[in-house]
């Protein structure tokens, strides 16, 4: 069964949801819908990864992210995913309690993988080419399904090393960060080529869709193939509306 990962962005300038939820109140009230539309975890950020984002130090984002997550992690235990790139930002939230870590940057931070270890954490390995993340979308190195895999699957043997078990594990494949247009498009169809693990394509309105990538149409086709390939999670802003449209594809 294909489970729909809900956006939550606590911050006021995210590319298509900016300042909407910037404030613990309003975030909550979203989460909840989100949960009620559909979505089995939430994946909650206070950093913008869009072109041109302005970078948080950790306490920064730690200041958006906790009143959140006091009132998220009790009440939804082992249904949020952090997405951060900032080690101590974890280990924050889980004198909280548990949560998944979701890293953008792919653990390329040698730190995070000492975290995702020590707290034998459920995390999300996302593809980052090892550059900073802002140089990933000035310009794009990766071309190849094949170093994707490779890369992702260089960090599982470093987490396997350390213990953590691949039930532990999602993939993300990237898509967006450092990629040509034609292989975001390839990547869609990425868990087939890992099928031992869960496999987790986060494309929502993302530029590779089109100059109609805002509208649910193109996201909805992009989640038909992701589907059609062997995908677990997919990570979208409009819960409802692939909820609806995922009743068929069942």
């Amino acid at each position: 069964m294909v489970q729909l990962v809900g956006i939550l962005n606590v911050t006021p300038d995210s590319f298509s949801d900016g300042g909407l939820f910037n404030n613990a109140h309003e975030a909550v009230r979203h989460a909840i819908k989100l949960l009620s539309d559909g979505a089995s975890l939430l994946d909650v950020g206070a950093e913008s990864t869009r072109p041109g984002a302005i970078e948080l130090s950790d306490d920064e984002e730690w200041e958006r992210l906790e009143p959140v997550l006091r009132k998220l992690i009790p009440i939804y235990p082992g249904k949020i995913s952090l997405d951060s790139y900032h080690p101590r930002t974890f280990k924050k939230a889980f004198k909280i309690g548990s949560v998944i870590i979701n890293d953008v940057t792919g653990l390329n931070n040698p730190q995070m993988v000492e975290v995702v270890c020590k707290l034998n954490a459920r995390v999300i390995i996302s593809h980052l080419p090892n550059i900073p993340l802002q140089e990933a979308h000035r310009t794009h190195p990766v071309n190849q399904v094949k170093q994707v895999k490779d890369e992702l699957l260089n960090k599982v043997r470093l987490l396997e090393h350390c213990g953590l078990s691949r039930q532990n594990i999602i993939l993300d494949p990237g898509i967006g960060f450092g990629k040509t247009m034609e292989l975001n498009t390839e990547l869609l169809k990425f868990a087939e080529q890992v099928s031992e693990f869960d496999v987790m394509i986060g494309y929502s309105r993302k530029r590779f869709l089109g100059e109609h990538r805002m509208d649910l149409k193109p996201n909805i086709e992009a989640g038909r193939v992701a589907i059609a390939h062997g995908a677990k999670y997919l990570r979208v802003h409009d819960v409802a509306g692939h909820a609806k449209a995922l009743l068929q594809l069942q």
